[in-house]
């Protein structure tokens, strides 16, 4: 019997809805993957760049989130190609790389990420992807390059000229655009509604559709935007992070009392 793994984001994905992300940067326990699977989220967004989270909490939530159902995806710094390797092992279902700006490096993420015959990724056993039951090489090789959500963040107007070519890349599964950071280096930080920024998503999304693969949105979180940018055709959305959400409840539970007094 073939082993079966199942990562929600994409199974939403590949029935044409949206995965929703949630950003974890503070949260250094396991109970967080089943605390935001109860609130509607489909992955987890464990930021390995932006943050002091080390590889083993990262995984320890990783195979926790496994359990919860929902899909622990973990962005590495640039080119960090032995992290990423490492928490694929230790129970991540995908992968966000940043700053690719071209296909060429397209095609080695995709190659480093994938087991042959995609790409050249080294084999483990023992993986949590399967409760740590035995499975043979070739079929757990084949459900996890099928299970794994492989992401490029797209910043800069050279990675949005490149888009199509990115996109055409196999073994690559979403473009996903660093809204924040692209905005800075078109010089209009934080303007993420500006013409320049819609263009962005038009193009992304037009390569993604050409090439079946799907659009991602990052650093956005006004609602207006939000509802724009999705409309457009994104799919991959990264909707907010625990620390926002955390800071955002507190402070209107606190105006609330104050208000009482």
């Amino acid at each position: 019997m073939e082993p079966i793994l199942r990562n929600p984001a994409r199974q939403r994905l590949d029935a044409g809805e949206l995965a929703l992300g949630v950003g974890i940067r503070q949260s250094r326990t396991v109970d967080i993957a089943a605390i935001m699977k109860a609130c509607g989220y489909d992955w987890l967004f464990l930021d390995l760049e932006h943050n002091s989270m080390d590889l083993d909490t990262a995984v320890q939530i990783s195979v926790a989130a496994l359990s919860a159902g929902i899909a622990p995806i973990v962005r590495v710094p640039a080119g960090q190609f032995w992290l990423a390797t490492r928490v694929l092992d230790g129970g991540a279902l995908g992968i966000v790389m940043p700053h690719v700006d071209t296909s060429e490096e397209a095609c080695e993420i995709a190659d480093r990420l994938r087991y042959p015959p995609q790409g050249h990724r080294s084999v483990a056993g023992g993986l949590p992807h399967f409760g740590y039951v035995p499975v043979g090489t070739a079929a757990a090789c084949t459900a996890i390059n099928a299970a794994t959500l492989v992401v490029v963040m797209l910043e800069t107007p050279r990675a949005i000229a490149n888009a199509s070519a990115i996109a055409a890349v196999p073994g690559i599964d979403s473009l996903l655009i660093g809204t924040s950071d692209l905005s800075m280096e078109l010089g209009i930080p934080g303007q993420l509604g500006d013409e320049r920024i819609v263009e962005a998503y038009r193009t992304v999304i037009e390569a993604c559709n050409a090439h079946q693969k799907f659009a991602g949105i990052g650093g956005v979180y006004e609602e207006t935007l939000m509802r724009r940018y999705i409309g457009m055709g994104v799919k991959l959305v990264l909707g907010g992070g625990d620390l926002g959400f955390m800071t955002s409840a507190a402070a209107e539970r606190a105006k609330l009392l104050r208000g009482l007094a």
